[in-house]
């Protein structure tokens, strides 16, 4: 890859990202969702509707980068706004929370799925496994000992 292209993707990636995080924003806006509770709402979805507590809170406080003191208060609004159940040592959808999840979700779809109507399906799934790929190799710098160093990446950083 040159530098040509890792610019062209930088840039690519990031109006993207900006412009439908606005469209998202207006979709949240109407439903009167934070977009912090919103991203604990889908990494629940992504933890299959269900979790322990230590796990869910866990997956928070490593996707929104807080500690899991601010993770387990997040958790513990949501269950206070009646959102979750959070019983048993296990963290689940309340049934309004199910609810707003869908709402949001079936809002974010319909403007999303028109957005793509026209894009070929097969470039579409290009492009979807070659973000999962960029998204895990990015986690991964992030996690790393060297938090996330441009020269983890390069190979320039040398031992430290």
């Amino acid at each position: 890859m040159n530098d040509t292209q890792v610019v062209a993707i930088g840039q690519a990636v990031g109006q993207a990202e900006a412009v439908l995080s606005r469209l998202l924003a207006g979709v949240l806006a109407r439903t009167g969702t934070s977009r912090q509770d919103y991203i604990a709402m889908q990494r629940l979805t992504a933890l299959g509707g269900e979790a322990s507590r230590y796990e869910y809170v866990n997956d928070l406080s490593s996707w929104l980068h807080v500690d899991l003191w601010g993770a387990g208060e997040l958790a513990g609004s949501l269950a206070q706004a009646g959102l979750l159940d959070d019983g048993d040592g296990m963290v689940r959808f309340a049934p309004p929370g199910a609810a707003l999840r869908d709402q949001i979700t079936g809002a974010a779809s319909a403007v999303t799925r028109a957005l793509l109507a026209p894009v070929d399906p097969a470039d579409l799934a290009t492009t979807i496994r070659t973000l999962e790929q960029v998204t895990a190799r990015a986690r991964t710098v992030l996690e790393g000992s060297r938090e996330g160093s441009p020269d983890e990446l390069s190979g320039a950083g040398g031992a430290r």
